[in-house]
């Protein structure tokens, strides 16, 4: 039987094929009239897609460079920073505010949980600098609710930025940055943007550019004063990822054709697909006799399943990728074997959700042994469709 490969993973996620024409096609020097007319479009674009009216910087790297960026140049060595964590991700915040210097206030929820406002009310302190936090902690398929986040530090009266790591979230969770008073929000390309990694962006506030001129952590290819700077006159800093560029120049058009051409429209899209991606999934794999891992606070980006004990979600990824060419993600650290992690965001549709949940009702009866009848779970996560429409 032949199989093609299918990818159902959180990133790298599946590509446009517009975006791969566009880059395949991008033969363009990053110095010239015609790059510098695509790079202004494709920043304003962003700006659209993220939804705010501050500036917007593109920076070749992966997310992990722009969480980088949101820490060297936000703070200075023993500045108080409050890092909400609740899995991988936040763990990363960790080490990242540790490895420049600042003194790191912890607050965690267990893995496949959200935070209590209460406890982060009580966290913050006086001299807190900063507050980080995933929007979808995607290594456990968690959403955090970053509007009560921000409203919870309005009302302690807190001056610390809010910086929201939303590379998962993008996409995938309406955002309303400005409103809320987001001074960063992370993006990535290999997301729901549907290019492939090597490109983050992010929104940057007024109050978060203030704060960098008093910052004395070290910084060079990640100043953003440097890429604001740049971006004025069409450029970036250093030399761009032209390709992917024109990649996401290509995406950020298709997501706009899905609403007549309006993209914060077409955002707004995107978001319900994922949504009722991740609904029917949740509701067919529920019926199949899994168990949800974040049931309380699940993600739209990508949904968490805990198999049985004693068993191994290894099982699962390998048999999925064996049998049928559809690659799902385990768990990473602790929970690796324990969980395995199916993504919503990008280019997924009713079609992907249907055939991902058939292929898995073999596994659940061939590898899992569960009493599973053939179309129970395709036929829940019809329901769910059903009733959407």
């Amino acid at each position: 039987m032949f199989r093609k490969t299918r990818l159902y993973t959180p990133g790298p996620t599946p590509l446009l094929p517009a975006a791969q024409f566009a880059m395949a096609a991008a033969d363009i020097h990053h110095r010239t009239a015609e790059f510098r007319a695509l790079y202004t479009k494709v920043l304003g674009q962003l700006k659209e897609f993220v939804g705010t009216k501050n500036d917007v910087l593109l920076l070749a790297c992966s997310g992990t460079g722009a969480m980088e960026a949101s820490v060297s140049n936000l703070t200075s060595p023993g500045d108080r920073v409050l890092v909400l964590s609740a899995g991988k991700f936040g763990e990363r915040w960790v080490a990242l505010a540790k490895a420049f210097g600042c003194q790191v206030d912890l607050l965690t929820a267990p893995y496949g949980e959200t935070f209590d406002l209460e406890q982060v009310k009580a966290a913050l302190k006086p001299d807190t600098k900063a507050v980080y936090v995933q929007a979808t902690e995607t290594s456990t398929a968690t959403r955090h609710d970053v509007q009560a986040i921000a409203e919870t530090l309005k009302a302690a009266n807190s001056e610390a930025l809010l910086i929201v790591d939303a590379i998962t979230g993008l996409g995938t969770t309406h955002f309303d940055v400005d409103a809320w008073g987001v001074d960063v929000l992370i993006g990535g390309s290999q997301k729901a943007v549907m290019v492939p990694p090597g490109l983050a962006y992010l929104s940057v506030s007024d109050r978060a550019w203030a704060a960098m001129e008093t910052s004395k952590n070290p910084r060079y290819y990640f100043d953003l004063r440097k890429e604001r700077k740049s971006a004025k006159l069409g450029e970036s800093a250093y030399t761009p990822s032209v390709a992917l560029i024109a990649g996401l120049g290509a995406a950020l058009d298709y997501i706009a054709g899905q609403a007549g051409g309006n993209l914060a429209e077409g955002r707004i899209a995107l978001i319900e697909n994922a949504q009722n991606c991740a609904a029917m999934t949740r509701a067919g794999l529920v019926a199949l006799g899994f168990t949800l891992f974040a049931p309380t606070a699940p993600a739209a980006a990508a949904t968490a399943v805990s198999v049985p004990e004693g068993l191994d979600s290894g099982a699962v990824v390998k048999e999925l990728k064996a049998r049928f060419g559809a690659v799902i993600a385990n768990g990473q650290g602790e929970m690796k074997g324990k969980i395995f992690r199916i993504a919503h965001l990008g280019f997924f549709d009713y079609m992907d959700t249907i055939a991902l949940l058939g292929a898995l009702e073999l596994i659940a009866r061939d590898t899992l042994k569960l009493p599973v009848q053939f179309g129970q779970g395709v036929a829940a996560a019809q329901e769910v469709f059903a009733q959407k429409k």
